[in-house]
Order: C-alpha cells, then sequence, then structure tokens
C-alpha cells in the first residue's frame, strides 16, 4: 500500500515538474508571457524572471507586451500638416505632383493633380471590341498623366479589356453602358464645375447632374468627409491598387500601390483609407486594381504593374487622365 502511494505521489511531482517546465518554456507563451511581464512591473520581484529566463529573452517579452500611446494632438496636427505641405508646397505652379509612398509591407505612388479641370476619362479607340495598353493611350491623347480607372467583363479571365463594366460618361456623353460589376461603389466622377461625384446613379440622373467625365466602380473609400467602415480587409484582400480621389480644396488626387512583388505585397481597403485620409481626401473611391494597376507619366510607366503581358502591363478599355 505505501509502495502505491509512493508511486502515486511520484507521478504527482514528477506531473508537476513537466507541467511547469512546459507553461514556462513550452511553445504557448502566454503564461511566459504573463510571469514576465508580470515579475518586471516591480522591482522586488524582478528576480523570479530574471532567475527563470534569460536577458535575451525578457527584453524580447516587454518590446513585445507594450502600450503604445496614441499620439497627442499636437503630434497628430504635426503630422498632419507635414502630408498637407507635401501637397501644397509647389514649385513653379507645375500641373502636378509625384510623391513616393513607402509603407512596411507596400510601397507606390500618390499624384496631386492641381486643376481638376485637367482630369478626364480616356478610352480605347476600339471600345467595345478591344482594349488598348495605357502607354498607346497616353500617347494618343498627349496626356501628362494616367491610370487606369474602371473594371471590365473579363469571362474566363481571358477578356481583351473590351468592355467596361458599368457606366461611362466621357465629355458629358455616355459612351459605354454594360452590367454593373458587382465590387460596391457606382458612378465615380467629375460634373461640370469639377467636383468629384459619386453615387448610384441613373442615365437619366448622369444628364440632370451634368457629369462630364466618369466610370462605375467602387466601393467607395470616404464619401463627405465620411470614411467607410471596413471589417477586416473588407474580402479584398491584398493586392496591387489604384484609387481616385479629391480633396475639399478641389485637388485631385491618385494612388496607385504596387503589389504582388517581394517588395511590395499590396494594399487593402484599409491601407487606402488611411492614406487618402492622411492627404485630406474628401471623396475617394477604388477603382479596379491587381493586374490593371499601372501609372503613367509622359507616356513612360513609373510603378510596376503585374499583367505579364507587355511591359508587365494590360489591354484596358478606360483610363483616367491628365491633358
Amino acid at each position: 500500500m505505501k509502495r502505491k502511494v509512493r508511486k502515486i505521489l511520484l507521478f504527482i511531482f514528477l506531473f508537476i515538474i513537466v507541467l511547469t517546465i512546459f507553461l514556462l518554456y513550452g511553445p504557448i507563451s502566454y503564461f511566459r508571457d504573463t510571469l514576465i511581464t508580470t515579475a518586471m512591473t516591480t522591482k522586488s520581484h524582478q528576480f523570479i524572471a530574471t532567475f527563470l529566463y534569460s536577458n535575451k529573452t525578457i527584453e524580447k517579452v516587454m518590446s513585445e507586451n507594450k502600450v503604445i500611446e496614441t499620439k497627442t494632438e499636437k503630434e497628430e496636427r504635426k503630422n498632419s500638416e507635414n502630408y498637407d505641405k507635401e501637397i501644397l508646397d509647389r514649385k513653379n505652379n507645375e500641373l502636378y505632383k509625384l510623391i513616393e509612398i513607402k509603407e512596411k509591407t507596400f510601397s507606390g505612388y500618390l499624384v496631386a493633380i492641381y486643376d481638376p479641370k485637367r482630369v478626364s476619362i480616356a478610352t480605347s479607340k476600339y471600345l467595345g471590341k478591344k482594349g488598348e495598353y495605357i502607354t498607346t493611350v497616353s500617347k494618343d491623347n498627349n496626356a501628362k498623366v494616367m491610370i487606369n480607372a474602371s473594371g471590365f467583363y473579363d469571362p474566363d479571365w481571358n477578356s481583351n479589356g473590351a468592355i467596361p463594366h458599368g457606366i461611362v460618361v466621357k465629355n458629358k456623353k455616355i459612351v459605354s453602358e454594360f452590367e454593373k460589376a458587382n465590387v460596391g461603389g457606382g458612378l465615380v466622377g467629375f460634373d461640370e464645375n469639377d467636383n468629384l461625384i459619386m453615387g448610384n446613379y441613373t442615365k437619366e440622373e448622369v444628364k440632370s447632374l451634368k457629369i462630364r467625365d466618369a466610370v462605375e466602380f467602387g466601393p467607395f473609400l470616404i464619401r463627405n468627409g465620411e470614411k467607410s467602415i471596413i471589417k477586416g480587409n473588407g474580402g479584398w484582400g491584398i493586392a496591387p491598387r489604384t484609387v481616385i480621389g479629391q480633396r475639399k480644396d478641389k485637388i485631385v488626387l491618385f494612388l496607385i500601390i504596387d503589389g504582388r512583388t517581394t517588395k511590395s505585397l499590396g494594399a487593402d481597403m484599409n491601407d487606402l483609407i488611411k492614406i487618402m485620409s492622411r492627404y485630406k481626401a474628401y471623396n475617394a473611391a477604388n477603382m479596379d486594381g491587381g493586374s490593371s494597376t499601372e501609372l503613367v507619366i509622359n507616356n513612360k510607366v513609373i510603378n510596376t504593374p503585374v499583367a505579364g503581358e507587355k511591359n508587365g502591363l494590360r489591354k484596358l478599355p478606360t483610363f483616367w487622365m491628365v491633358k
């Protein structure tokens, strides 16, 4: 009987030792992190952590468990002023300004266009039959800046970029209308007063609102100063992105984010809202992204397109251009 009790006690003792080792040094970090952070907050108990763990382990745990305080109003205002200065510092009344965007996991470009009258829609010459490369359309239109615009009908992922989704308005005329893509958003374009208009409009409303240039796509990111609420990544994942927006002072913003490369993974919808808000976009909408994301300045490709066709470009039906 005594021998049996000793075996049970030995088993319990060994079990406690194994469990303690597992909790202190095992793959589940919760107990270790809790012990170290709790002990290190008081001088009288720091010896518990230093006895059980190396200084390197303690430093690692403490660096991974900390409170990052929100910036003060003064700091936020200073950051906002710096971003605003990037936009407003303009040399020799230049038509546009190119700003590099560099984040931890992605990079790209923001183009500020100072005269919204210069922003309009360009299309493939063969709209409805086939798309064209952005460099061809840029050269044909003598454009200073050009980005891709709406999505397009793409059966079996083998389209020639012929048919854009939704309504396309060019110089106050509806030049194309096909079924709307299921991507949220709606019509995105400029009225005759050069205000960026966003909404779900019919053909009749397009005429009554005197919309001069527009395409349909989405989702809307910022509307009249209000940011869209994105749950998770919004169901879009991360990818190359194209965005058009406008500030209250009417400066137009083109945002291009590269993706699907080792240097730039891509951005999600929250990333886009964050960047466009940083530069004070009052309205902003997502355009077609992925393999369609392209930026050309003076007929030179600036970003890193990933379509795998001609120089990474793909044939597209619609573009935003600055003339």
